[in-house]
């Protein structure tokens, strides 16, 4: 699996990239801004993008906006955002396609490993990694008419749903 990592902390970015490198996956670019994250996707043809929301010049989201601008460029590539962040503006457009291979994680809530190598693979296979904070910020920025019909155990599947998990998952 080819990979492409915009992130702007050079320890954190060589940190990503040698764990994924030791977890199987072809890292073919590590990149610090949204330009080059574009540029190397593009030129890298890469399965999947793994994209820091702030990123320079401002360190607002440009991370993120140059991730829907590759949902739209290069429609084939995977984009699994991992932030400390949650933006909720844009990040509901990057989910509101319903194509799937697309993931949000918060970095400081991802404790496992194997769990985000897991992720990763997930996302890159057309499938979603979603971060239930992450879920829990965009449910109540929207809840206004059919969700405030939902349950809190529908809220909660929902979540599980959002996840990844699988029905035995969800039941467990």
């Amino acid at each position: 699996m080819r990979v492409v990592i915009a992130e702007d902390l050079a320890l954190l970015r060589d940190g990503l990239a040698r764990l994924l490198r030791d977890n199987g996956f072809d890292v073919v670019a590590a990149v610090d801004n949204p330009d080059a994250l574009v540029h190397e996707v593009l030129l890298e043809k890469a399965d999947v993008a793994i994209v820091d929301v702030r990123l320079p010049p401002t360190f607002r989201d440009e991370g993120l906006r140059a991730a829907i601008e590759l949902r739209s460029r290069a429609p084939e590539t995977a984009i699994l955002v991992v932030s400390q962040y949650v933006e909720q503006t844009y990040a509901s457009e990057l989910l509101a396609d319903g194509r799937g291979g697309v993931g949000y994680l918060l970095k400081d809530r991802v404790m496992d490993v194997e769990e985000f190598v897991e992720a990763v693979r997930r996302v890159a296979e057309g499938g979603t990694a979603l971060d239930p904070e992450v879920v829990a910020q965009l449910v109540s920025r929207s809840r206004a008419g059919l969700l405030d019909r939902l349950t809190d155990r529908e809220l909660e599947v929902l979540g599980l749903m959002a996840q990844g998990k699988s029905n035995a998952g969800i039941a467990a």
